[in-house]
């Protein structure tokens, strides 16, 4: 049982740490451009670029995803607050896995292995997390 709570605790912190580093990163102008990629071919992102600058949606993003990362760490003592951060943190990771199917050349191959860009792979485990924390927090909201 303590293995299972380290584990999910670490999984916790991990998640909540990329989200506020890469987070702060987006208020950067070569974050900005670098996810522009991603963003503009995203059936549920590239409207943001209709409504705002490179910047300002990066921006915007950053403060979602710093809100997020927050809430999740919350999680540890607030169950209402984990519960919000957990369903923030699907909506992230479920949208940038879809990057892996909507941004041009994002797979390649390797000596005949398919490759791609891990850092959005990734997502998928921060994705899991997500999950656990929703699941963890509606169990402490209901009991």
């Amino acid at each position: 049982m303590k293995i299972t709570k380290a584990g999910y605790s670490l999984g916790v912190i991990a998640a909540s740490l990329v989200l506020l580093w890469i987070g702060a990163l987006k208020f950067t102008a070569g974050e900005a451009g670098a996810i522009k990629l991603y963003v503009s071919n995203s059936f549920i992102m590239s409207w943001l670029y209709k409504i705002g600058s490179i910047q300002q949606v990066s921006d915007f993003i950053g403060v979602f995803e710093i809100f997020t990362g927050s809430l999740l760490l919350a999680s540890f003592w607030n169950a209402k607050a984990g519960r919000i951060g957990g369903y923030l943190a699907v909506i992230i990771f479920a949208t940038t896995t879809t990057f892996l199917f909507t941004t041009p050349g994002i797979w390649k191959t390797m000596e005949g292995v398919p490759v791609t860009d891990f850092f959005v792979l990734k997502d998928l485990a921060y994705l899991a997390v997500g999950l656990q924390v929703i699941g963890n927090s509606s169990d402490k909201i209901l009991a």
